[in-house]
């Protein structure tokens, strides 16, 4: 069975369809990246997986349940969690704090007991802080650990955010053009964090990027959308030579996927 799985998923705004019959699946411990032209519906379909939008029709299950039926932040305790392609971090609090917001689904304290911080509470915030510190010490973050997130560079921001959405044990992270807008620096740091977290964590990765090379470089799988709909899937080497794809990019099937 595969961990997620996408099927027939329609999409419409006032009639016009964002997502058209789309059907796709990620394996258990697979980086997938789904790639497309602007407009192609990637991040609408990442909406639909996390609860922002609801689909018109279709099903998404994650490890067999049904993630329709769910809350947003239900969706989160069920084993999902995303980051986002414009920065959502709580600019005014510290990045602890930031990194403890992650951790709200996985606490289970009551109110009481956290006013007064004794029993139950303080060992379930010793417990959250210790894998916090984790997180922190994996993506590198100890010099910013109690600076406020939104004084940061850019780069170190959406690492703050990925490590956020680390904080919430996810079995399937969405991540929506985690590379957008950093240097080339940054981009390998990423990328390299990404496959450290497939590896190490044991984390499955669904992946929007528009930077090709990271794509093929770090997916399994590739997923490719144009107008809403499914155009090509497959291996990065099989999708790289896909003349509709090709096509959909370049407007040619006489030059390389990548240009190159």
């Amino acid at each position: 069975m595969a961990l997620l799985d996408v099927k027939g998923v329609t999409l419409t705004f006032r009639g016009l369809a964002a997502l058209l019959s789309v059907d796709f699946s990620v394996e258990q411990g697979q980086i997938a990246s789904l790639i497309g032209p602007n407009g192609a519906g990637k991040t609408s379909m990442l909406n639909c997986i996390s609860g922002r939008y609801h689909p018109d029709e279709g099903s998404i299950t994650l490890n067999g349940r049904d993630l329709l039926v769910m809350a947003a932040h239900d969706r989160v305790t069920a084993g999902l969690c995303r980051t986002f392609q414009n920065i959502a971090l709580f600019k005014g609090l510290s990045v602890l704090d930031n990194l403890m917001v992650g951790r709200h689904t996985r606490m289970e304290y009551g109110l009481l007991s956290s006013m007064l911080y004794w029993g139950k509470a303080r060992r379930s915030e010793d417990l959250h802080r210790g894998r916090i510190e984790q997180i922190i010490d994996f993506l590198g973050l100890s010099p910013y650990r109690h600076q406020i997130a939104g004084r940061l560079p850019y780069g170190v921001q959406k690492r703050v955010e990925l490590g956020r959405a680390l904080a919430g044990e996810p079995k399937l992270l969405l991540l929506d053009e985690p590379m957008a807008g950093m240097n080339l620096e940054e981009t390998e740091d990423m990328a390299r964090y990404i496959l450290d977290i497939k590896e190490e964590w044991d984390v499955t990765v669904l992946l929007v990027e528009h930077d090709m090379g990271v794509v093929m470089d770090i997916s399994d799988h590739v997923v490719v959308l144009d107008f809403g709909q499914v155009l090509a899937s497959g291996t990065p080497a099989q999708v790289q030579i896909d003349p509709e794809v090709v096509t959909a990019y370049l407007g040619s099937e006489n030059r390389s996927f990548l240009g190159r």
